[in-house]
């Protein structure tokens, strides 16, 4: 079949054999017939919730570094330098550029929908990237002297209604974060699901590295479920981007002076189609911070005076005539995102 064969197939295959508008059967709906994220949680024929469905999480700040709420010190010295290294080239050796596994950060990224199929004897995770996760059930011990490979190995249990799953045997390859928080093989990983209603789940997540960490720690993450539709096949090939990425190689933010960072601060609307977001601009004497929706306080990294780095998306202050901030200008690989101040 040539190319141009293939392109008209694919051009004139209905949207609708993708399933990505159709109907979840035997789930609640309102009276207007959309699905009820407020009911109670399903359960399976033995009385435990029922996680299976397709989970989106909501975004935060653990995704570009998981370590946010960790004090100085925590992260051991050769790993913090390794993470300082990565931070300064904007993640252009991470497993996103590279196209490769995300190993343990699947758990906690928002940009990777996940569908849950659970039996009594396994539960199986399938990423829209092609991977996936088993968890078994049927009373196995976690392994002991594990082969390290990029998903683990992961066996759970009830805790009541929280399904408890323990993990080990990563590989060191991969990152903890957009950011490249590392870890080493001794890396495990404790994850507590609890579905307190039919559209939601809350799921905490801790770490415990000691080779690399100098204590366990734990964080939240939201997920929320996306019904009447299907998972949609996103794969990363053909990778050409890593060449143009830029990096920081004098390994120091810009100095901006506290009163120029001052002007900047401020509440900010985006919008996405139907949907606005929030951004809280905020400054202190010597770093500028910014927090998308509620997700908590990320640091952004000084390019010029105007400009500053958010992991390697750029954001752009723009001021009126007359010299007040009015408008931030976000580029991403997807386009150009535009912020107005409101306050």
């Amino acid at each position: 079949m040539t190319a141009l064969v293939i392109a008209i197939v694919l051009a004139t295959t209905p949207l609708a054999a993708q399933w990505l508008h159709q109907p979840t059967p035997g789930i609640p709906r309102t009276a207007d017939g959309k699905p009820n994220l407020a009911a109670p949680a399903p359960r399976t024929a033995l009385g435990k919730p029922d996680l299976s469905g397709l989970w989106t999480k909501s975004a935060d700040k653990f995704y570009n570094n998981i370590a946010a709420d960790l004090k100085a010190g925590d992260v051991q010295p050769w790993a913090d330098t390794l993470y300082q290294q990565r931070k300064k080239d904007y993640g252009k050796d991470s497993m996103e550029v590279l196209c490769l596994p995300h190993g343990p950060a699947y758990t906690t990224s928002p940009y990777r929908d996940s569908k849950i199929i659970q039996t009594p004897a396994v539960i199986v995770i399938l990423n829209n990237d092609l991977t996936y996760r088993q968890i078994f059930l049927d009373g196995r011990d976690l392994e002991k002297d594990p082969n390290p490979n990029w998903m683990g190995y992961s066996v759970g249990h009830w805790d009541g209604d929280t399904l408890v799953v323990e993990s080990n045997g990563y590989n060191d390859k991969t990152w903890l974060d957009y950011d490249g928080h590392p870890h080493t093989e001794t890396l495990r990983v404790t994850e507590r699901y609890r579905r307190p209603d039919f559209g939601h789940i809350e799921l905490e997540v801790t770490l415990d590295d000691p080779k690399a960490y100098a204590k366990p720690w734990t964080v939240a993450i939201k997920m929320e479920l996306t019904p009447d539709t299907e998972i949609l096949e996103l794969v990363c090939d053909n990778e050409k981007d890593r060449a143009h990425m830029p990096s920081n190689a004098k390994g120091s933010d810009l100095h901006v002076p506290p009163e120029t960072l001052r002007k900047y601060a401020g509440t900010y609307e985006t919008r996405e189609g139907s949907k606005t977001h929030t951004v809280e601009v905020s400054a202190s004497d010597d770093a500028l911070f910014w927090d998308f929706d509620g997700a908590g306080k990320q640091k952004l990294v000084a390019v010029s005076e105007t400009t500053f780095s958010l992991s390697g998306t750029v954001i752009e202050f723009v001021k009126d005539p007359q010299g007040a901030v009015t408008t931030f200008r976000m580029q991403e690989v997807e386009g150009e995102t535009k912020g107005q101040r409101r306050k």
